[in-house]
Formats: C-alpha cells, sequence, structure tokens
C-alpha cells in the first residue's frame, strides 16, 4: 500500500498543495515551523480520522477559512482508492470516496492503514490512560473499521449517561426520582451493550499485540528489562470467559453487574465510574510500571515498541501500511535509530520529516523534499520545491 496523491486545502499552514508521492523512502527537510509535520498530521488524519497532536478537529483549519479539504489517491494492489476529506468548524465533517459522496465519514476507514511514530508518543508512556486507549482504539479500528462505530455509540451513551447522573447528583439517594432511576437502567443496557463491543475488541488486540511489542522492546533495548502490556479494566470479568466465542455477551453481563455495584457512588458523585471509558494499557518493565520508574531512554523504546509492534501486526494481516515518521530520528540515539531504520528498510512507502539531512540514516536512498515558506500579498503561502 502507499499514497499516490496528496492534496490540501486550507489545512493548516497550508493554502493549498498538490503533492505526487511515490513508494520508497520520501523526505520532507526543513526548519520547525515550515510546515511539514502538517503533511503528515494530514495523511494519519486521512487513515484516522483523527490527529496526533490535538484533540478536536478546529485547530486543522487554516486561520480565517471556513473549512479544510484532505483528499488523498490510495494504492493498494494495483487498485486506486480516493478519498477526500471536508473538515468543517461546528459542523458534520464530510467525505468521498472515489468522488462519490458517502453517508458517514467513517465509511473511508480502512482504504489507508497507517503506522505512525512522533515525539508525542512518549505520551503513551507517560499521559495519562486516555493517550494509552485512544492508540488501543485507533489500531482497532485501522484492523476491524466497524470498530469505529462502536467507539462513537458508546461516547455518546457515556455522554448522556455522565448528563443523567449530573442531574441527580446532590439529591439524597433515598429521595431520588424513580424516573431517574427507571432511566439510568435504560442506559446502563445501552452502555453494557456498546461497552461489551468495544472492551472484546480491544482484549483481542492486546492479546495479538503483546507478543510483538515483547519482541520489538527487546530488538530496541536488548540489555534493558523485559517489556510487557496488559488491559487493566474498571470491570471484574473471568479472563477465560472472555477469550471464548462468547464474550461480548461475558462482559455485557459483567459490565451490568458492576454498574448495580457502583450506582450508589455514581449517583452520589454524578460520574460514570464503569465502563471501557475507565481502563487502561498497562505497561510494565520487569515487575514495575513504566510510568514513573521507566528512564527516558526506555520510555522512548517502550514507546517505539508499541508503534512497532502496531505495524507488524498490520502487516501479517493485511496490505502492509504506510509508515509515517514525523521527526522521530531526532529524539532517539544511535541503537534506537538502527533498529527503526532496519523496520523502515523494507516497508513498501515510508515517509518522514527531519529538520536537517543529518537526521536522516546515511544509508537510506530518499527522495528528499525541501519545504520552503514565503510570504506573498495574499499572505503566507507554503510551497514544495
Amino acid at each position: 500500500m502507499y499514497v499516490r496523491h496528496l492534496a490540501l486545502r486550507d489545512f493548516r499552514s497550508w493554502h493549498s498543495i498538490d503533492l505526487d508521492l511515490e513508494p520508497g523512502r520520501t523526505v520532507f527537510v526543513a526548519p520547525n515551523g515550515y510546515g511539514k509535520t502538517n503533511l503528515i498530521e494530514a495523511l494519519w488524519y486521512a487513515s484516522t480520522l483523527g490527529s496526533h497532536r490535538v484533540a478536536t478537529d478546529a485547530p486543522l483549519i487554516r486561520a480565517g477559512a471556513e473549512r479544510a479539504v484532505v483528499s488523498t489517491i490510495v494504492v493498494n494492489e494495483g487498485r486506486e482508492m480516493a478519498v477526500d476529506l471536508e473538515i468543517t468548524a461546528g459542523r458534520a465533517n464530510k467525505a468521498r470516496l472515489n468522488r462519490s459522496p458517502v453517508r458517514s465519514t467513517r465509511e473511508v476507514l480502512g482504504v489507508l492503514k497507517a503506522v505512525l511514530f512522533a515525539p508525542e508518543d512518549l505520551s503513551l508512556v507517560r499521559g495519562d490512560p486516555g493517550d494509552r486507549r485512544r492508540y488501543l482504539d485507533d489500531l482497532a479500528v485501522l484492523r476491524r473499521p466497524r470498530i469505529a462505530g462502536v467507539r462513537a455509540d458508546y461516547e455518546k451513551v457515556v455522554r448522556q449517561r455522565t448528563a443523567l447522573l449530573k442531574s441527580a447528583a446532590g439529591a439524597r439517594y433515598g429521595g431520588r426520582d424513580a424516573g431517574i432511576e427507571q432511566t439510568l437502567e435504560v442506559w446502563d443496557g445501552h452502555l453494557a451493550d456498546h461497552g461489551a463491543e468495544l472492551m472484546a475488541a480491544r482484549l483481542e488486540l492486546v492479546s495479538e499485540l503483546a507478543p510483538e511489542v515483547e519482541k520489538s522492546y527487546q530488538l530496541l533495548a536488548p540489555s534493558s528489562r523485559p517489556a510487557t502490556i496488559s488491559y487493566r479494566s474498571s470491570t471484574e470479568f473471568s479472563p477465560d470467559v472472555v477469550a471464548g466465542p462468547d464474550a461480548v455477551d461475558a462482559l455485557r453481563l459483567a459490565l451490568l453487574d458492576s454498574l448495580a455495584l457502583r450506582r450508589r457512588a455514581e449517583l452520589e458523585r454524578g460520574v460514570c465510574l464503569v465502563g471501557p471509558h475507565r481502563d487502561d494499557l498497562e505497561l510494565t518493565l520487569g515487575d514495575q510500571p513504566a510510568k514513573g520508574f521507566a528512564s527516558h531512554g526506555e520510555s522512548w523504546s517502550i514507546a517505539l515498541a508499541l508503534r512497532l509492534g502496531s505495524y507488524e501486526l498490520l502487516r501479517a494481516e493485511d496490505a502492509e501500511p504506510v509508515l509515517l515518521l514525523d521527526d522521530v530520528f531526532a529524539e532517539l540515539d544511535t541503537s534506537r535509530r538502527a533498529a527503526l531504520a532496519g523496520v523502515a528498510a523494507s516497508a513498501e512507502q515510508v515517509l518522514v520529516t527531519a529538520a536537517v539531512s543529518e537526521d536522516i540514516p546515511a544509508e537510506w536512498d530518499v527522495r528528499r523534499v525541501m519545504v520552503n515558506m514565503k510570504d506573498t500579498e495574499h499572505g503566507r503561502v507554503s510551497e514544495l520545491v
């Protein structure tokens, strides 16, 4: 798989750009602030419908513009697919597949599969559980695009259920309106339905990802303690049950039981305390949690191992994903650079950003693209030369 063409309109700093791309390794070279990362971000957005830098879409639209457009042509086993995404602040985004409108932007997920390495990856180790949940869910969607709908439905249920809990918070439990209790039971069922599907997808993913992460970490840090990953849930369930064909049903019952047990605490606090939105991906070095105990080098190795594990998992299942390396070589020491370069050497397409050419492995045969910025009478415009 590779991206043959990328076009942007009013995306971040780019007023407009049409860029033909090729298989192999392409490096965008420019000082910081020249817009090269925006190109990688646009490709990641085309792959996941999200940014690796911001949580909302509004910052992706160029200042003064009403909307941004990201267009890609992806080649997979000789077949071309065109995806156009229109990002509009305050309104629903739109998408076209092969120039035809689709009902939901989620319908384009899976056309471009990519794995991104970026300086922000350190948050996978040092950041909040939300960063690790997003990593799992993004990867789950890349593998099974239908999970995007499950994820969206679950998040909607959590918002509605939380609003109901907040409206009930502050009142004495014994005097609560029976209508609120009955409505909560309805939302409990919705949360359990969608939450069980999302948890099952995550658990399946972690079981398959864990050995790949362990191998990747050993490659990156052979003298370090072994690294392991596991899924930590706010819901009690039997690992034997969820590994079987009835995993979703078992998880649904476990969620309903946990919701019943935490009902009083939720009503008192006005917060939804049960469900996959409270879960975490646990990262361990030896017998210690990586967060708070891993050194800077170990943290980078774990973050890279998570991305390398993702790449190996996707490559084994389907078309080889596009590798996106956003200014990551500058953050790595010699051994980690070499390990990452070795993986990238066999990829069908690698797109890299770098502040200086010296950050790129000397042995690589690459196409170098210089990114320049200039001021014109129309304002700041970006060009590639």
